[in-house]
């Protein structure tokens, strides 16, 4: 007997670094030994320009290291035009329905929740056309997501929303989310009534591939070196920088270390560690709010202040290490929406953890489990300030090292991708 079918609907894929798209393509990868797969996605795309060689067919075939992956050809885009984002998305919604004629049988289809509904309606569409079973993968909640961050404040819009998600899960075989206060969000909506199956999957990154590494390693001193942050301590936001995280008010907290001259001329030296060396904040990444903060650190006039471009996935691990400290953070109301997942990453790389997340969140409790960081409440700005302050405060102390080394030694305990990975495959193969 074969291997069973299944067609998983990605936004991104592979070399897209978008965070959806590197996890997919280490849940295919993983379960390619149980299921001859095949992914629908974009042409690579994530930061909104398309290579010319992707320009010139509706669709592109390819098979990456035994996955068979199906791309759509989508207009470019600008992260910070709307209508270019929409037109995006919306190109993908029907070219990944078109696309699913050109896949011949399946019995499973996996969706997951981006882009938002339409990433759920293509899950059911796809159950329909192939008379398959549907998984719902769902790594954010929508509206509810969109309403936390004030990104759409049209009750109508949003109960139209709300109304097609819920049909995607009511239509699902099995939802799979990838957090605790998640599975109560699917439990909040539908009140015990009729309530679809629901499991809880951690998300993950690939261990062997990010670990940590010592300082002086050739890599990370050579990023250090690029970017001007040699011989500094390095506080690090890594990902999207994006709407649901709160930066734009997060990057004010940071004016009380700031180096550089303020708006009336007077030159401040910036905090500096018991070791004597000088803080930098580094946001490595890229997204809608990234010229909002290169514009505010302008405006006044940081030093201390570093914006890095995204970096290849072969890259991360140096990127990752280069820090000191790193960021995990949301915005109030994200509680049961979403969940960070480049936590994972900060964990693997042996790193402390300023969490700026709600109590009874799946990763908060994670952080405050294996003692790999410090956390407060979003919109607590006095007690993020007070955070960043204690560990430059204690820059260089055992107790700041071991804290990053309980993040790694939980990862490999109980959050490995293989355990994650043959968890999906075995969840999917009980549908």
């Amino acid at each position: 007997m074969g291997k069973k079918k299944l067609v998983i609907y990605a936004h991104y894929y592979i070399p897209d670094t978008a965070s959806t798209g590197q996890i997919l393509r280490e849940l295919a990868e993983g379960m390619s030994g149980k299921f001859d797969i095949t992914v629908i996605c974009v042409v690579p795309s994530y930061l909104g320009a398309i290579e010319d060689k992707y320009k010139t067919k509706k669709y592109y075939e390819e098979n990456i290291n035994g996955v068979k992956v199906l791309r759509i050809r989508v207009p470019e885009f600008s992260k910070t035009n709307k209508k270019s984002r929409i037109r995006n998305i919306v190109a993908y919604f029907f070219g990944a329905m078109s696309a699913t004629f050109k896949v011949g049988k399946m019995d499973y289809v996996f969706s997951i929740s981006q882009p938002p509904i339409l990433g759920g309606l293509l899950g059911v569409w796809g159950k329909w056309v192939k008379h398959a079973k549907y998984i719902y993968n769902i790594q954010d909640f929508n509206p509810e997501q969109t309403i936390a961050v004030g990104y759409s404040k049209n009750k109508f819009i949003t109960d139209l929303m709300m109304w097609f998600d819920k049909f995607s899960c009511r239509r699902s075989d099995l939802i799979i989310t990838v957090g605790r206060d998640l599975v109560g969000t699917v439990e909040k909506r539908f009140e015990g009534k009729k309530m679809p199956k629901t499991v809880m999957i951690n998300n993950w990154i690939d261990e062997k591939e990010i670990y940590p590494l010592p300082e002086n390693h050739s890599k990370v001193a050579e990023f250090r070196k690029k970017f001007g942050l040699d011989n500094k301590f390095v506080i690090m936001y890594s990902g999207n920088i994006g709407l649901y995280y709160d930066l734009e008010k997060l990057i004010k907290v940071l004016k009380q270390f700031r180096k550089g001259y303020t708006l009336t001329g007077v030159y401040e030296e910036g905090s500096k560690t018991a070791d004597g060396r000088e803080v930098v904040f580094a946001f490595v990444g890229a997204g809608s709010v990234l010229d909002k903060l290169v514009l505010y650190s302008k405006k006044h006039h940081f030093e201390n202040i570093v914006f890095i471009p995204y970096q290849n996935k072969t890259d991360l691990i140096y990127s990752l290490n280069a820090g000191d400290v790193h960021w995990c953070v949301n915005a109030k109301g994200i509680k049961g929406v979403s969940c960070p997942s480049k936590a994972y990453g900060i964990m693997a790389a042996g790193k402390p953890i300023i969490g700026v997340l709600e109590e009874g969140t799946e990763v908060r409790g994670l952080i405050e489990e294996c003692h790999c960081g410090k956390c407060c409440e979003p919109g607590d700005y006095v007690e993020v300030a007070d955070i960043i302050r204690w560990y430059i405060e204690n820059a260089g102390t055992s107790e700041v090292k071991q804290m990053g080394m309980n993040g790694r030694k939980y990862l490999e305990e109980k959050l490995t991708r293989e355990v994650s990975v043959q968890r999906y495959a075995e969840e999917i193969l009980k549908v």
